[in-house]
């Protein structure tokens, strides 16, 4: 009876370690666990592209999802013999902000490089944002149009994994050379710029202690995270809040990329095959 005694509580032990241990059960005895699974969120696609192709991607992105767009008219900046991250060249450019599902980001990438032909050095380039918010019906029914409904845990990005920024240096209307001077000063290949008018900011200027210029360019610079904080100090060196320029630098976390370059294209169709071989 006490051999019997024993070994119920031995098993009765086992179990309740298992079940303590939870998700690390697999850490624990060897096994390789799947990446849980989660419902999907909304993040915002910022593509730069020729004007001719606006309704070709707007097409593919109904065509493998659902998106919600809208353009702006920018100014590609590189230097002809350069790569610039955000459009080829001193040129019109169209700047699509598009809402989509998360849960379909690694197809609409993968659709956009081949129908866009965006693996060929500038075609154009787009690129995933995330987001903190949104409001509940913009985001209830793009996600109830989404092709895929959840998300693999294993195919969230983190910040560890991200290699770019998005740097935004909103600037006084005339100063976008000096910014852009300053960029590429730090190793910039080149940016898009915007124009842009500046709302009544009075209580926000009072707390800043400057008068912000009402008619404003916006330089917008995709950078390699390594390169981020030159680029970002020397952006506010020549152009911040201290100079004529009056200028607003903020850099925001890029997730995947596509048309930056063959290199990291290439390393992209590696890490997919490899997905594909798991």
């Amino acid at each position: 009876m006490s051999d019997k005694h024993e070994t119920k509580n031995t098993a009765a032990q086992i179990v309740h370690t298992l079940k303590s241990a939870g998700g690390k059960v697999g850490e624990i005895i060897g096994v390789k666990q799947p990446a849980p699974k989660r419902p999907h969120r909304v993040k915002l696609l910022m593509s730069v592209v020729s004007p001719s192709d606006e309704g070709k991607l707007k097409e593919i992105l109904d065509d493998v999802s659902v998106a919600l767009s809208c353009t702006f008219t920018g100014t590609g900046t590189a230097r002809s013999q350069l790569l610039d991250y955000l459009g080829i060249g001193e040129s019109v450019k169209s700047v699509i902000v598009s809402l989509i599902p998360e849960s379909d980001e690694d197809a609409i990438m993968r659709v956009l490089r081949t129908r866009m032909a965006l693996y060929l050095v500038g075609k154009g380039i787009s690129f995933t944002v995330p987001l903190t918010g949104i409001s509940e019906m913009t985001a209830g029914g793009l996600l109830k149009a989404a092709t895929n409904k959840t998300m693999e845990g294993k195919k969230i990005m983190t910040n560890q994994d991200r290699k770019y920024d998005l740097i935004v240096a909103a600037v006084e209307a005339g100063r976008v050379d000096d910014a852009l001077e300053a960029a590429r000063s730090a190793g910039a290949a080149g940016g898009t710029i915007l124009r842009a008018r500046a709302l009544e900011n009075d209580k926000a200027e009072q707390f800043i202690g400057i008068t912000l210029a009402r008619e404003q360019e916006i330089l917008l610079v995709l950078a390699k995270r390594e390169s981020k904080l030159a680029i970002m100090d020397a952006l506010s060196e020549k152009v911040g809040l201290k100079t004529e320029a009056g200028g607003v630098i903020f850099s925001l976390p890029v997730d995947r990329t596509a048309g930056i370059s063959a290199a990291d294209e290439a390393e992209m169709r590696a890490e997919q095959r490899e997905e594909k071989n798991e």
